[in-house]
């Protein structure tokens, strides 16, 4: 059994571990909120956008912009990844990239080639250990995630797809529910599926310049765009929310472990003072 030395620089220890996550717990939950507001704020600009893609893909059905054409064939897949850039948020990237493993092991077994596009330093570092085929990726997107900074990564997926170099785009981040629920999702992101688009609920009258081929290959781009932005807002709200969690578990296990190791602490010290008594009693007895 460990002297109460021993034991008192355990308690020590734990203790200081104990204030450095419990004050990662707070600031996770400042920044919880945060994110939160953001993903509310980019869910309008995304549900406006896609409202005017449907209007205007309706209104004019002689021309069909690619990211609406089903393709027949499917040999080739293009992947977006979308993860942390830090650890200690629990399982959120370890459920997210089993998830996208399993379904590259199966479209490996199905003989389709994969191109990928990491967004996050945890899935670009999984994906180069996996030697999966990175054509692009983002990372140390920061707190407050800018498009600027991803627009890059995303168009070489988009202009990929269009030129035909794959034939399916799929997307997987963690979807964010609540506080205390994050699901990880794959979707399918191009082509676009008519129950995505949406139908729109009246028909306009548009007046179009320079043309409507040119204005829907804006607006389709910017829509695709725009989901894509969202996801990173999801996980970004999922990060701080897992992270949130699990430094909150850990202050409460510290706290339980605190706990523990006083009270090792107090029944060695007893059993020492208890000692220290016979001894002088049983002196004084000889005596």
């Amino acid at each position: 059994m460990p002297g109460t030395k021993e034991i008192r620089v355990k308690i020590k220890s734990v203790q200081n571990t104990r204030k450095i996550t419990k004050a990662m717990e707070m600031v996770a939950a400042s920044k919880m909120r945060k994110a939160q507001e953001r993903m509310r704020m980019a869910r309008p600009y995304g549900e406006k956008i896609r409202n005017v893609a449907a209007h205007i893909s309706h209104a004019n059905p002689e021309y069909r912009h690619p990211f609406l054409v089903p393709r027949d064939t499917s040999k080739r897949v293009g992947l977006i990844v979308i993860t942390t850039d830090k650890g200690l948020c629990g399982a959120l990237n370890t459920n997210l990239l089993r998830l996208v493993l399993n379904q590259y092991k199966a479209w490996l077994a199905e003989g389709e080639e994969i191109d990928v596009c990491a967004i996050g330093n945890k899935g670009f570092g999984f994906l180069q250990r996996l030697g999966a085929n990175i054509v692009s990726h983002a990372i140390q997107i920061g707190d407050r995630p800018q498009m600027d900074k991803l627009i890059g990564t995303i168009k070489v997926m988009l202009d990929g797809y269009t030129k035909d170099r794959f034939d399916h785009l799929v997307i997987g981040y963690n979807r964010f529910f609540n506080t205390m629920k994050q699901e990880p999702v794959l979707e399918q992101l191009l082509p676009l599926s008519g129950e995505r688009l949406g139908a729109p609920e009246t028909v306009w009258d548009y007046l179009y310049e320079p043309e409507a081929k040119a204005v829907l290959d804006q607006v389709m781009t910017r829509y695709i765009e725009a989901i894509i932005f969202q996801a990173v807002a999801e996980n970004m709200a999922s990060e701080q929310s897992a992270r949130m969690v699990a430094m909150k578990a850990a202050s409460d296990n510290a706290r339980d472990l605190i706990d523990e190791l006083t009270l090792i602490y107090n029944k060695n010290r007893q059993a020492g003072i208890t000692k220290e008594l016979s001894e002088i009693v049983g002196g004084a007895a000889a005596v």
